[in-house]
């Protein structure tokens, strides 16, 4: 991975150069893993993310904003009761370790000055925020418990000692003198990228492999000066935090040489964390809240096909009907030869241009009249039959193209967009609606993303159907320009300007081709046109909409132009 010691070291040393001395002002725990600690230091405020979320533990300053629970949990509640008005006196990481510790004083109940520590470790599945007191050395509570039954090594429960994650035996790179660390390289073995990692802390493969790459399996003079050059920048933090976009997206805090891939620099390791983390870990929140409501939409789109399949089916034999109604009308122009009793009568059919002969089965125990009227009936049924059957694959059809919309919108979905749509779901009769609550809340408005174009207009971007609505419909004035995918399920764009620059225009269609069906795509057909073009008919599902007098741009959406809008600043 690449949050590895080396990247805790950077992380720590900004934390501490920009949030000490700081006081903490307010805490909130948005999920079960994670914490947003308000830090005033330095005339501002600064928002700290703690994660110890088992695919994204980290710790940075984060822009990101997040919904917190109308109910704190027990956790956070204990850390504004020790932590909430005290004063950061340190963070320091633990060795070369993914481990950060925040020192706090504060006072308690009866106003005594008492220093509790707050314990980061970025250790994968197994990370942790750690509460301890500091005099005691005992741990008062963590986000999450290790009882002795899943860990034999350590307990990390509330009353327990704090013990600090297994040493692995492996050396600290800032105080490993360059000639040691040569002498414990075995350049007979190979593998040297293994080696490296083996013999320092912190180090992962991305680093221990860049070594090698500088080296370039040299001597061990070479791996020595290579070494210590990158010794040389830890020690006096010299980084560049880059996001390095090739076949996987990765990121790290010295230049990569090793790594081919387009390098995107940022000013602060928070902006490269935050730039990196934050889509990945709301897109998991996400996945696990919107769980259920994707398979449900999966499957009624996919009980919609088959549907469609077995009309098909009722389709083909509808096709049938004329040859019936030929019958009939046959064994009418041929009653004479028939007797009640016959199973089968030849007749000349006159619709043949040869004029050949056919025979027609008959029922027996019918009268000739009964049979002919039988083949009229049957023609009738399945006449009717065809064009119930035509219109319940067209209602199908409209089924699957708006569970596909509501899928995309999933796959883009903020956490606050998902409740939307499930509202939606439950108003449109899919879901069971929720019981009803004595007191009546007041339905908010729907709240759209909101975007910022390079020369500072307003671009609005609805993120579920109740929100495509709300913009269209409710937000928009008549002339704003409005933008949508070409034949594509996706999000509803509008431009709040009456006449907006080619420049903004052309950043509106790349937000209409991100939150899209096509996302992945390259050259998205993406229409504009007036929101007095625009019109809902009625009884149409939520978010469809009808238009024209549009005209059409060709966009290739890219993740890092949709990040720069959302951080411009709109014009006055």
């Amino acid at each position: 991975m690449s949050f590895d010691g080396v990247v805790t070291r950077a992380v720590t040393h900004e934390l501490m150069d920009s949030l000490t001395p700081g006081r903490i002002m307010k805490i909130y725990q948005p999920t079960q893993t994670e914490l947003i600690v308000t830090v005033r230091s330095q005339g501002k405020n600064h928002n700290v993310l703690l994660s110890a979320h088992p695919s994204y533990a980290r710790m940075h300053v984060t822009k990101d904003t997040y919904q917190n629970p109308k109910e704190p949990p027990m956790f956070c509640m204990l850390l504004r009761k020790h932590l909430v008005g005290g004063f950061i006196e340190s963070i320091e990481q633990l060795e070369m370790e993914r481990v950060i510790q925040i020192k706090v004083r504060g006072k308690d109940e009866i106003g005594d000055e008492r220093t509790k520590t707050l314990v980061m470790e970025i250790m994968g599945k197994h990370s942790n925020i750690i509460l301890v007191d500091q005099e005691r050395d005992m741990i008062l509570d963590s986000i999450k418990h290790v009882s002795p039954s899943q860990s034999s090594y350590r307990t990390v429960l509330p009353g327990h000692s704090y013990r600090r994650p297994p040493d692995q035996g492996k050396t600290n790179p800032i105080t490993l003198n360059p000639e040691d660390f040569v002498k414990k390289l075995d350049f007979n073995s190979g593998r040297m990228d293994k080696q490296i990692m083996s013999i320092l802390m912190g180090f992962s493969p991305m680093i221990a492999t860049e070594i090698s790459y500088r080296a370039r399996l040299g001597s061990a003079t070479t791996y020595q000066e290579t070494f210590s050059r990158v010794q040389s920048q830890l020690i006096h933090h010299d980084y560049t935090p880059q996001l390095l976009r090739g076949k996987k997206e990765h990121f790290y805090v010295l230049p990569l040489e090793s790594m081919e891939a387009e390098k995107e620099t940022y000013n602060t390791v928070s902006e490269l964390l935050d730039a990196y983390y934050s889509g990945k870990a709301e897109r998991d929140r996400v996945k696990q809240q919107a769980g259920d409501l994707a398979r449900f939409m999966k499957n009624e789109r996919e009980k919609n096909i088959r549907k469609i399949k077995k009309h098909e089916e009722t389709l083909q034999k509808a096709e049938q009907a004329d040859e019936y109604q030929r019958q009939g009308e046959l064994l009418t122009a041929h009653m004479h030869l028939v007797k009640q009793g016959d199973k089968t009568v030849t007749v000349v059919d006159y619709y043949d241009p040869d004029q050949g002969e056919r025979t027609i089965e008959l029922n027996p125990n019918k009268t000739p009249s009964e049979n002919a009227q039988s083949y009229f009936a049957t023609y009738s049924k399945m006449k009717k039959s065809k064009e119930i059957v035509q219109k319940e694959i067209q209602k199908a059809e409209e089924e699957i193209a708006y569970f596909d919309q509501l899928i995309q919108q999933i796959e883009s979905a903020r956490e606050e967009d998902v409740e939307e749509i499930r509202e939606e779901l439950r108003e449109e009769g899919y879901m069971k609606a929720k019981p009803q609550q004595k007191k009546k809340k007041k339905p908010q408005a729907p709240k759209p993303e909101t975007y910022v174009s390079t020369d500072g207009t307003t671009i609005l971007v609805g993120k579920n159907n109740k929100q495509n609505e709300y913009v269209t419909t409710r937000m928009a004035n008549r002339n704003d320009y409005w933008l949508h995918t070409k034949d594509i399920p996706g999000s509803h764009v509008v431009i709040r300007s009456e006449e907006p620059s080619e420049e903004t225009l052309q950043e509106a269609a790349l937000l209409a081709a991100y939150f899209s069906k096509s996302k992945a795509s390259s050259s998205v057909p993406v229409d504009y046109t007036l929101i007095r073009h625009v019109k809902k008919p009625n009884g149409a599902k939520p978010g469809f909409v009808t238009y024209d007098n549009q005209k059409t741009l060709f966009v290739t959406p890219e993740e890092a132009a949709i990040r720069d809008l959302k951080n411009n600043v709109p014009k006055d």
